[in-house]
């Protein structure tokens, strides 16, 4: 969707709760106990409770709480990293990206940070398909 978000995987909780007062970020946790601490219960710290275990459904509920909009800026930041995407030319991405997507694609992006390369192949297609079924509200048969 084109959102910045970071996934923080410490044990500790404190470091999650830092960069999200610092960076003014939403946290979104299954631990209904994080949802109990004062700074949760004042106000001061975002919080979100996501009791959901289907990843379609916390999407659709994350999206609709935030009322974030699912075309926001679609494939604007790296899967891997969540960095800015950069546009490449198809001459900057040669012998970068398999033969068969060189000659069959000509619009990419690319990752400054951890290098990975993108293009509108199938994968792209499935997932535009994915945000649109996620904007209309509909089911998802797919893993996300």
């Amino acid at each position: 969707m084109g959102y910045d978000t970071l996934l923080l995987m410490q044990k500790d909780d404190s470091q999650m709760i830092k960069a999200a007062l610092n960076e003014d970020r939403v946290i979104l946790t299954k631990d209904g106990g994080f949802m109990k601490r004062r700074l949760v219960s004042n106000g001061r710290l975002r919080a979100m409770h996501i009791k959901e275990d289907e990843v379609e459904r916390q999407v659709r509920k994350v999206v609709a709480a935030l009322n974030l909009d699912s075309h926001f800026k679609p494939f604007s930041r790296c899967l891997e990293c969540n960095r800015t995407l950069i546009a490449r030319s198809k001459e900057e991405v040669r012998g970068l990206v398999p033969d068969h997507v060189f000659e069959s694609q000509t619009a990419y992006t690319q990752c400054p940070a951890c290098n990975r390369i993108y293009w509108p192949g199938t994968h792209w297609q499935a997932m535009v398909r994915k945000l649109d079924r996620l904007a209309a509200g509909g089911g998802d048969d797919d893993a996300a």
